[in-house]
C-alpha cells in the first residue's frame, strides 16, 4: 500500500478494464468466486484482512483458481477455517507471489443468506458477506464470535423500544438479562429483564427510555446492548446485533425513529459493526 493512502482504498482506474469476480454463497457459508478466463498459468485469489489505519497488514489467505469446463476460473472459500472478524479485500494474483490486482464485484448471489437469522448456529458463530466497497471493489465482510444475539425485529414507540432476538452459540439459562453499557464510561450500567420463549432460543426485552435517561447530564451518551448470562456478574457478555443475513453494512440503511423524553433525544441504531446501540442526546 502506498504511503499516505488509507487502508482499503485504491488509486483511480477504469473499472471497465479491471477483472471482475462473481460470488455465490450457500447456506453452509461456502463462498464460490468465478472469474473470466485469464492468461496466467497459476492464478490465485488473495484475501487480505484490511488493517487498521496506520497498521501493517498481518493476515492473508490465498485460494487457487481452478479451470471450469467453459474456460472460466473458480476458487472456493470453505466455511472452515473461519475468517478473522473484519473486512477482507480480494485480489487476483497471476501466480503465487506476483503483484496484486484488485478485483471488481460481478454478480453476487446471496439468496441463501436472506433467511440466515432463522437458522440456529453453534459456537463459534462465523459469518461472511461479499460486498462492494465505497470505491466499488470486491471485499468480504466477516464476523467471528463465540456467541451472538441476533435481532429479529425492533418496535419503537415514543417512550420505549422493544427488541425481539434469538441467541446463537449459547443458552439463556435462568437469570439471563440484558445489560446496557455506556460506551467509554465505568459504572452506570443498566440491567433490563428479558422474556425467554419456551422451548426456543428466542427472547424479547423492552427498554424504557425514561429510566434510561434519568440522572441528568448533558451531551451525548451511547449505550451498547449485551445479553448477560448467569450466574456470575462477570459471566460472558454477548453482543446484540444483526449479522445473519445478506446486508454487510446496516448503519445507513436501517434507521429508526427518534423519541424525545424529558428533553433527551433517544435513537436506536446499528453501529459500523452491525451491533445494536442506543444514542441519547440531551440539549444544552
Amino acid at each position: 500500500m502506498a504511503p499516505g493512502r488509507e487502508a482499503g482504498t485504491e488509486p483511480k482506474s477504469d473499472p471497465g478494464t479491471e477483472p471482475r469476480a462473481d460470488c455465490t454463497v450457500d447456506a453452509d457459508g461456502r463462498t464460490t468466486f468465478v472469474l473470466q478466463p485469464q492468461s496466467a498459468v497459476r492464478p490465485q485469489l488473495l484475501l487480505r484482512l484490511r488493517p487498521k489505519k496506520g497498521q501493517p497488514e498481518t493476515v492473508l489467505h490465498t485460494l487457487d483458481l481452478e479451470p471450469m469446463g467453459d474456460g472460466r476460473l473458480r476458487a472456493v472459500l470453505e466455511p472452515r477455517p473461519a475468517l478473522v472478524e473484519g473486512r477482507w479485500d480480494v485480489y487476483l494474483l497471476s501466480e503465487p507471489g506476483a503483484a496484486r490486482q484488485r478485483l471488481r464485484p460481478g454478480l453476487r448471489d446471496l439468496r441463501a443468506l436472506v433467511d440466515g437469522h432463522a437458522r440456529d448456529r453453534s459456537s463459534p458463530v462465523a459469518v461472511r458477506i461479499p460486498y462492494a466497497t465505497k470505491d466499488s471493489f470486491l471485499a468480504v465482510r466477516a464476523w467471528l464470535r463465540t456467541a451472538h444475539a441476533e435481532v429479529d425485529g425492533i418496535d419503537v414507540t415514543d417512550r420505549s423500544m422493544t427488541v425481539r432476538a434469538r441467541l446463537h452459540g449459547a443458552s439463556l439459562g435462568e437469570g439471563a438479562a440484558v445489560r446496557l453499557s455506556p460506551r467509554g464510561e465505568d459504572g452506570a450500567v443498566r440491567t433490563v429483564g428479558l422474556r425467554a420463549e419456551t422451548g426456543s432460543p428466542g427472547f424479547s426485552f423492552t427498554v424504557d427510555y425514561e429510566e434510561l435517561v434519568a440522572g441528568g447530564g448533558t451531551g451525548t451518551r451511547v449505550w451498547d446492548l449485551f445479553v448477560q448470562l448467569p450466574p456470575a456478574a462477570d459471566a460472558p457478555r454477548i453482543r446484540i446485533g444483526r449479522l445473519l443475513d445478506d446486508v454487510a453494512d446496516r448503519k445507513e440503511i436501517f434507521v429508526y425513529p427518534t423519541a424525545t423524553v424529558d428533553g433527551v433525544a433517544v435513537e436506536p441504531y446499528y453501529t459500523v459493526d452491525n451491533d445494536l446501540s442506543l444514542k441519547a442526546t440531551r440539549a444544552g
